[in-house]
């Protein structure tokens, strides 16, 4: 296992493009699609991204797998950074899945949260349906905390002290 993570930074742009339209099927199967205007927009939203992140508010990175050139496997976010807190997200391609690649990275941004930002919880959110997500979090030490809903689904709400 080679694995990295890495801040998201401008240089990424071409391979998170990439990324996220070889995977935008994958995706939609367990989370709402992203639409059209995604894509259309990637630049602007990739800045916007880029100006939260120094801001502050938001830490987003990427998952790169070990092959040459470093190819983008997947995304590990830790947003609405607030008074020793973040919510975490994350995605790993298609091709990536199964192989431990979230397992590994939800423990690193777990490391980094404490090491690196002096987060002190974290939190996520994971639909009923997205069964290895949860699983990837509870191996991960993440607790239910509750349920949790938003636009098109509902699931539970899960926290991890560190």
């Amino acid at each position: 296992m080679a694995w990295s993570i890495e801040l998201l930074a401008a240089a990424h742009r071409d391979r998170l493009l990439s990324f996220e339209e070889r995977n935008r099927e994958y995706f939609a199967q367990s989370i709402p699609d992203r639409g059209d205007d995604f894509f259309a927009q990637f630049d602007h939203r990739l800045h916007a991204l880029l100006d939260a992140q120094e801001e502050g508010t938001d830490l987003f990175h990427v998952i790169l797998g070990p092959e040459g050139g470093q190819p983008i496997i997947g995304r590990i976010n830790l947003t609405d950074v607030d008074a020793g807190g973040a919510s975490l997200g994350y995605r790993v391609a298609e091709a990536a899945a199964g192989r431990g690649v979230a397992t590994w990275a939800v423990g690193r941004i777990c490391e980094l949260a404490v090491g690196s930002y002096g987060l002190c919880t974290l939190t996520a959110e994971v639909s009923h349906g997205n069964v290895a997500s949860r699983r990837v979090l509870e191996r991960n030490g993440f607790r239910v905390q509750g349920s949790a809903s938003w636009d098109g689904g509902t699931g539970v709400r899960l926290l991890r002290s560190l």
